[in-house]
Formats: structure tokens, sequence, C-alpha cells
């Protein structure tokens, strides 16, 4: 069972595939941090050693913020935007798309404007 910043990783995926499931790392950290450590991306994770387990989860750890540590940045950039007042903040705010996206035809659950056609909305009535 190997775990890596916390997380249990599929241990019958691809190295490469399971270490996407740390939140931080995709595809290309995840091949970039293989190539470093200098193992095969396509061996399963249970065929690891420990010893190469542990060098995966030391270069993870001191070169790259993963889990919880990246989370709290990303919660902080965003509380940061809304004290100051920035387009994007308030964006944020109002729980509305932050890049740019339109908003008249898209995002509609989000915004709590879901339209309804015509036949869902009204029960059958029943005829005699």
């Amino acid at each position: 069972m190997a775990r890596i910043a916390g997380v249990t990783i599929p241990k019958e995926k691809p190295l490469f595939i399971s270490l996407r499931y740390v939140f931080g790392v995709g595809p290309a950290r995840a091949k970039e941090v293989i190539a470093a450590v200098g193992l095969d991306g396509q061996r399963r994770v249970k065929d690891l050693t420990p010893d190469e387990e542990d060098k995966l989860r030391a270069y993870i750890e001191k070169n790259y913020r993963v889990e919880g540590e990246l989370r709290r940045d990303i919660m902080s950039n965003i509380k940061r935007l809304k004290e100051i007042g920035s387009y994007r903040g308030i964006r944020h705010m109002r729980r509305l798309p932050v890049r740019g996206q339109r908003t008249k035809t898209n995002s509609r659950t989000v915004r709590g404007n879901v339209r309804r056609t015509m036949g869902s909305g009204r029960s059958k009535v029943e005829k005699k």
C-alpha cells in the first residue's frame, strides 16, 4: 500500500496513472517525477520496492506543493482576491464564472437559473 502525501494510490494501475490521484499531480508532472526519480512509468505500483516508494514520496514532498498545502494556497489566493475587491474576487463571491466564460447559455446550474422546457414541469392530467 503506497501512500504519497497522505493519499493511498491504487496499486493495480501503472505508476504514471496512480500518481495522478494526488491533488496537484497531473499527467505532465507525473511523467516529470517518474523521469527525475528514474523509474519506469508503466510498472504497477504493487511491483515497486519500499525503497523506490520512499524515493518517490520524498521527491514529491520535497519539490512540489501537493494536497493540503496546495489547497490552502488556492483558498488563500481566492480570499485575497475577495478582500481587495478585484473583479475576479467579486466573481468568486457571486459564484459566477471567473475566467470570462459566457453566462447566458452556460453555467446555469451554478447560478441557480435552471430553465425548464414546457413539458417537464407539469404533472400529467388523468383522463377518464
